[in-house]
């Protein structure tokens, strides 16, 4: 029977090198950069992962990544993270990066809630950063892909997640947004890729557009993608067995879906308000895994 095991920060010692070798999948709560240094080298198939965005979300967790001034200093910590990440990841291994863009805010520096979708508020909003204007986008995904891709990992495809229930938006003055990139990453030039695995109409090789309702969790951030987005990266650059990391696992996804797919998992969360949830949802929903 699979087991899971959670696993805070108290005296700063996680014995994640055992529970790797015993084949059991983990949650620890507690900075994923110093969380990462725990874990052995090469050991992870595929990481897949959706880092805070930056300037949209206010998870009220101390040193949080996304609540920078800078966009530029934003990148570099996400990188910092990813930078160990691919110390862990085993030579044909890969890594999905799952971000979506953000607007300058005009330098009002704050947000109120919205009825419809409470989260929305924020106690901060980042300045506009230099070289930028007041209602400009900021071209997050791409600065932070180049930025990968400078630190050594290969970038292989940016993959649009069409969101065709996409949340409304009270603009007059641009198209709604209805997409996030998903990029692809691999260590080496060459890497595990099961193509036919998640074959399209007659038998053609997957397209880079993705059709993927979002889908709501009673409880979750509104960050947390759909099971579909994680089982579709799974069963490309994953076999049964393999383990797989989320650094930012949020509300648990990646972990619900690794297990229903009989993959191992690691997965760090910053916030210990996320941890009933996770927890919640892999009770709910894969039935075989006991917690210790």
């Amino acid at each position: 029977m699979t087991q899971v095991h959670f696993r805070s920060n108290g005296n700063g010692a996680w014995p994640v090198a055992e529970l790797v070798a015993s084949g059991e999948s983990a949650v620890f709560v507690g900075d994923a950069r110093e969380v990462l240094k725990t874990v052995p080298c090469e050991v992870v198939q595929s990481t897949v992962t959706s880092p805070p965005y930056w300037g949209l979300r206010d998870y009220k967790a101390k040193d949080q990544i996304g609540a920078e001034d800078d966009p530029d200093e934003y990148t570099a910590n996400v990188v910092s993270v990813l930078e160990e990440v691919r110390r862990v990841t085993r030579s044909d291994g890969t890594l999905w990066l799952n971000i979506g863009d953000s607007y300058t805010s005009g330098d009002r520096g704050w947000r109120a809630p919205d009825k419809k979708n409470p989260v929305r508020a924020m106690r901060y909003r980042p300045p506009t950063p230099d070289g930028l204007k007041p209602k400009d986008l900021v071209g997050i995904p791409w600065k932070l892909a180049l930025a990968v891709q400078r630190a050594g990992w290969y970038l292989r495809a940016d993959v649009i997640w069409y969101k065709p229930n996409c949340m409304l938006e009270s603009v007059k003055d641009r198209p709604t947004r209805s997409h996030e990139y998903l990029f692809l990453f691999s260590k080496n030039e060459h890497y595990l890729y099961n193509y036919e695995a998640t074959k399209g109409p007659n038998g053609r090789n997957l397209r880079t557009v993705w059709e993927i309702p979002t889908v709501p969790f009673r409880g979750a951030h509104f960050a947390t993608f759909p099971p579909g987005l994680v089982e579709q990266c799974l069963r490309l650059t994953t076999n049964e067995g393999d383990l797989v990391l989320d650094p930012f696992i949020g509300s648990g996804t990646v972990g619900v879906v690794a297990l229903q797919e009989r993959r191992r998992f690691i997965g760090v969360e910053l916030s210990t308000e996320y941890l009933p949830l996770i927890e919640c949802r892999l009770r709910e929903e894969v039935q075989s895994v006991l917690f210790s």
